[in-house]
């Protein structure tokens, strides 16, 4: 068992990044579009979020939602992005790419490595959409990604638990594995002591209700799944509390 755990949150706004901060999280997996499973975020929400919070900061390199096969034109943003987060004080970055055939794009992720070089970079969980995980474990680590995120290629961590387990086992250490997706104070002790991961994602986030005084709930600006116009999704820092509390008692 570890001799501690280190907590990734996974945030979207200043707000959530200093409650995070506040709760005990150790790092932050700054994106936008939290509803999409994180996008690129703004220039401007890091260079904010680096003025309040002391934690490393992870920027997540995504164009856009949807699957991990780019375009030309994606990859030209996504290398500008890389390149702008940098010279914008990012701690690390998180990226994926894939194949058509599903399979770790080890060519374009050489290449993304070696413009984010010196940064540290996650594999985000693109990696939960790939042909074969033991294969595509043996890509990440023979490119040198610092750490995986992975749900174990199914909807959440606590369903993935038995694949996240044999990825940590087969990892022996070279890349750390990190389970997110689901992860909740009813289910964390039981993800840590079944996996033998060191490190753990989530949001740990609570509703909260627009301070809007007037409301036009006839309008909405995005699609149907979109969240609702008059509320809030934001990080709770007595989430991260006790989040970091579990994984303490787990010891």
């Amino acid at each position: 068992m570890a001799e501690s755990f280190l907590m990734e949150a996974c945030v979207d706004s200043v707000e959530s990044a200093i409650n995070a901060e506040r709760g005990g999280a150790g790092r932050l997996e700054l994106c936008s579009s939290l509803l999409e499973g994180g996008l690129t975020p703004s220039l401007g929400l890091l260079q904010v979020v680096k003025q309040y919070v002391k934690i490393p900061v992870y920027v997540m390199i995504r164009p856009r939602g949807g699957d991990f096969l780019y375009s030309d034109q994606e990859v030209e943003v996504m290398r500008k992005d890389i390149e702008l987060m940098k010279s914008h004080r990012a701690d690390g970055l998180v990226l994926g790419s894939l194949t058509e055939d599903g399979r770790v794009d080890a060519e374009l992720c050489m290449e993304f490595l070696a413009a984010a070089r010196p940064l540290p970079v996650t594999f985000h969980r693109a990696f939960d959409m790939v042909h074969d995980p033991v294969v595509a474990l043996e890509t990440l680590i023979s490119l040198g990604f610092e750490r995986l995120l992975t749900s174990g290629c199914e909807n959440s961590a606590l369903e993935g638990l038995p694949l996240i387990k044999r990825l940590v086992d087969q990892a022996k250490g070279r890349i750390a594995i990190m389970p997110g997706g689901g992860i909740t104070e009813r289910n964390l002790q039981r993800i840590l002591e079944g996996s033998g991961a060191q490190e753990f994602h989530g949001s740990a986030r609570s509703s909260k209700d627009s301070a809007m005084k007037f409301r036009n709930t006839c309008v909405t600006m995005g699609a149907a799944f979109s969240a609702p116009e008059y509320g809030l999704k934001v990080t709770d820092a007595n989430k991260v509390r006790t989040l970091n509390a579990i994984a303490k008692n787990t010891l």
